[in-house]
């Protein structure tokens, strides 16, 4: 199965429960305040947020004026093109540096383990080299969980007790990376400290480790959400994103929900691109995201 084709399999609940309806409302009516009222509260219930829900319509409002659109066809494909440009990946992930780090970071339950393995196997069928850190000393079994992960992924791993200080485990991995040429590491954290002191503090230290271990690593942290979870996953999140200084979002299930309105409004509540989408269980399930792929297959029209 392709890549667009996977994608559109994986949003087929939020197309058939939201999107189709919006498709459907926009495209067939005329273009008045009822359609943009029934825009409105049917983005809401899509789970993109009342503010994010209001701030399409208004925008949508103003190039109709502006673009003297008619159509219903027409006002849909403007829909689509302003969502495509809110969700936009401005600028790519650095993984310039030797190694490349990856810290992931999110709360437990979110698919954090399985993300790390998916990215594995997604970096390795690229031709690069990679090295996985147990960095989640604290939650029980967690370090054996990554590693039956990286077995599967047929990467190697650096792990260390149960208890352990989590950035003696990622200095460890990256210095080993570093003096086997390793290109990426990528990094486990704990799912949960006890407030947001403890969460900076801990990622603040391993930024530092990371640095120390291998002056010319270049480091990325990808806050792992939860689809399902929606809007919910949007507000837990904040935290991390304040405490760890994040540069992207894996949004994981995206397959299982019938709201995935919320991927629309990550970028603009969190001020993060989202990076990659989790659409399955399988190894290969994990896509690098793109807005117009995305917004295509949202919309996407079953024959």
């Amino acid at each position: 199965m392709g890549f667009f084709e996977k994608l559109g399999q994986s949003l087929k609940k939020t197309r058939d429960s939201i999107f189709g309806t919006i498709g459907n409302l926009v495209n067939a009516g005329e273009i008045n305040d009822e359609m943009y009222d029934d825009l409105e509260e049917q983005l809401i219930l899509a789970d993109t947020g009342a503010d994010v829900a209001m701030e399409l319509v208004q925008e949508l409002q103003r190039r109709v004026r502006a673009q003297r659109l008619k159509t219903g066809a027409e006002a849909l494909d403007a829909l689509k093109g302003i969502i495509k440009e809110r969700m936009a990946v401005d600028t790519p992930m650095d993984l310039s540096g030797k190694p490349a780090v990856i810290l992931v970071i999110g709360v437990n339950g979110v698919g954090k383990t399985t993300s790390i393995a998916k990215l594995a196997h997604l970096y390795t069928g690229e031709g690069k080299s990679v090295l996985l850190a147990a960095g989640d000393t604290f939650r029980a079994a967690a370090s054996e969980q990554l590693d039956i992960w990286a077995q599967r992924a047929n990467v190697p791993i650096i792990k260390h007790k149960e208890g352990a200080d989590p950035a003696a485990v990622i200095f460890d991995a990256v210095q080993a990376a570093a003096a086997r040429g390793t290109d990426l590491v990528i990094c486990d954290t704990a799912g949960r400290l006890h407030n947001k002191k403890n969460l900076m503090d801990e990622l603040s230290k391993i930024s530092r480790v990371v640095r120390k271990a291998s002056p010319n690593a270049s480091c990325e942290t990808l806050l792992v959400l939860d689809a399902i979870t929606g809007q919910n996953a949007i507000q837990q999140a904040r935290q991390f994103v304040e405490a760890a200084g994040a540069t992207g979002v894996i949004l994981t299930k995206l397959d299982g929900t019938a709201k995935g309105g919320a991927v629309i409004s990550v970028k603009e509540k969190l001020g993060l691109p989202v990076r990659f989408v989790g659409v399955g269980e399988k190894m290969d399930d994990l896509m690098p995201f793109d807005s117009d792929a995305f917004v295509d297959a949202l919309f996407l029209r079953e024959v």
